[in-house]
């Protein structure tokens, strides 16, 4: 690398590796039975940036979450 810190000009790109494998979190998330909900929610956070906007992603994440049973998997809960 020239002194400047910089890398020079006919530096080949550097290979992304994709990892396709499920980390624990979307192990976490799959095993609730509600990952497109989930991902939904997300993708509309990513493209938004504000969870006020995601209202209808929201609300069906949470229908999700509840007609799977998964509301013992949380210490806090709506009432």
């Amino acid at each position: 690398m020239p002194s400047n810190g910089k890398p020079p000009l006919n530096t080949p790109p550097r290979e992304q590796v994709e990892d396709d494998e499920p980390d624990a979190w979307d192990k976490r998330i799959s095993d609730t039975g509600c990952a497109t909900e989930n991902t939904r929610l997300n993708d509309c956070f990513f493209e938004k940036k504000d969870w006020r906007l995601c209202k209808k992603e929201m609300k069906a994440f949470k229908e999700c979450w509840r007609s799977k049973g998964n509301r013992d998997r949380t210490d806090s809960r709506d009432n």
